[in-house]
């Protein structure tokens, strides 16, 4: 079952997540979440524009 799922995976972006350091890696976490609140937000936007 694995096996099936590795294929799909792309394994040097978990290499080079594994080399930062955990704070990177919140920092990274943290960016993503702002991005994703942002995006949220404008389609919410859009919705009331359109």
């Amino acid at each position: 079952m694995v096996e099936a799922y590795k294929r799909d995976v792309d394994r040097t972006l978990l290499r080079q997540n594994l080399r930062r350091s955990v704070t990177e890696r919140v920092e990274n976490l943290i960016a993503l979440q702002e991005l994703a609140a942002e995006a949220r937000r404008a389609g919410r936007a859009r919705g009331r524009d359109g």
